[in-house]
Parts: structure tokens; sequence; C-alpha cells
């Protein structure tokens, strides 16, 4: 079967049949394959020298040079993707968790006015308690609210919590179901033309 030289196809058996190489990255000698590397040149590495390398397809999917409608450029010879990869919070969609605890510490500063100022008669013996001669105890309480009520001032929260933990930070898989087969490149055969 004659073939145009670069032609990669694949192959249900596991060797690279004769005038064929395996399409394994390997570096080739530009002196003995003029023909392949005046076609390929460096664009799957080497010195363009003395040396160009094939492309190299293994464990990777061959894709089409280009761009597709809304699909990125794709350029001959260009390689990238992953087996996996790990989530970042970028990536997760927007979502709540439930809280696992939740505390609140308030702080309360006391600063008031005297709304019912009292005068003692006298600065001695001018305590709130009971007396200690009389028939009972001191009535100190009132039910009426005074015409000026206490303001609490400085009053601050603290909420503090922890959320129930989500995930565990493990790669996932980015891989299709998939079918290995052997890719080989043609060495020799017909030159061919651009018209």
């Amino acid at each position: 079967m004659e073939v145009f030289i670069g032609t990669i196809q694949p192959f249900a058996f596991n060797f690279a049949p004769r005038d064929w190489a395996l399409c394994a990255g390997q570096t080739l000698s530009v002196n003995q394959y003029q023909a392949l590397f005046a076609l390929i040149t460096t664009t799957y590495g080497g010195d363009g020298v003395q040396s160009f390398k094939l492309p190299d397809l293994q464990g990777r999917l061959p894709i089409g040079q280009g761009n597709g409608a809304n699909l990125s450029q794709r350029v001959i010879g260009a390689f990238a993707g992953a087996e996996s990869v790990t989530p970042t919070l970028a990536n997760l969609p927007i979502h709540t968790h439930g809280t696992t605890t939740f505390t609140a510490t308030t702080t309360v500063q006391l600063a008031s006015v005297i709304s019912n100022p009292v005068t003692a008669p006298t600065a001695a013996n001018s305590f709130i308690g009971a007396s200690g001669s009389g028939p009972g105890s001191a009535t100190i309480y009132s039910d009426q609210q005074g015409t000026n009520p206490v303001s609490l001032k400085g009053v601050s929260t603290t909420l503090a919590g922890t959320t129930d933990p989500a995930g565990q930070g493990q790669a996932m898989a980015t891989m299709n179901p998939f079918l290995v087969i052997n890719f080989s490149i043609a060495l020799n055969g017909i030159f061919p033309s651009r018209s």
C-alpha cells in the first residue's frame, strides 16, 4: 500500500510496519529522513540541523488544527491537557453549608445618667441596705419608670462559628472513555504535492 510520507494511521497491532515508526516522539536524523523532515520540520521538536522529532501520541488524543465554532484555536504541533485536575474555589459552583457551631459574645459597657437623684441628709451612714435598728427592710425599688430612662452604650456583639466541612480536595479524572491503539507515521512513500 503506497501512502503519503508523514501519514499517521492507527493500527490494531502493537508494532510499526516496515517504513513506518511509532508516534512516540523519537528523534530522527535529518540526513536519513530528508523527505519527512521537509514536511514536518521541527514541528514536534529537534534542532532542525541534525535532528527532528516525530509526533508523540503516547497517551494522547489527536485533534484537528484550527478552530471550530466556539472553540479555541489549535496550532499543529501544540499539546495540552491533563489526566486529572484538582478543583479550586474558583471552579466550584456557588453554594452554602450548614453550620456546625454558632456562638455569640456580647459586651455591654454601662454608662448611665442618674434618672432620679436622691440627696441623703448626711454623707455619714448613707448606705443602701436594711436598717440595723428599724422595724424592717428599707424599700429601695420602685414600680415606676424614672423620667430619664437609662440608655446602654457601647454594645458590641461578636459572632463566631464553623461550617460543616465538605469535600476532600482529591483530583478528579478528566479523561473520556478510551481504547488504546497504535498510531504510526509513514517514514517513506509518496511525497505529497500541495495542488
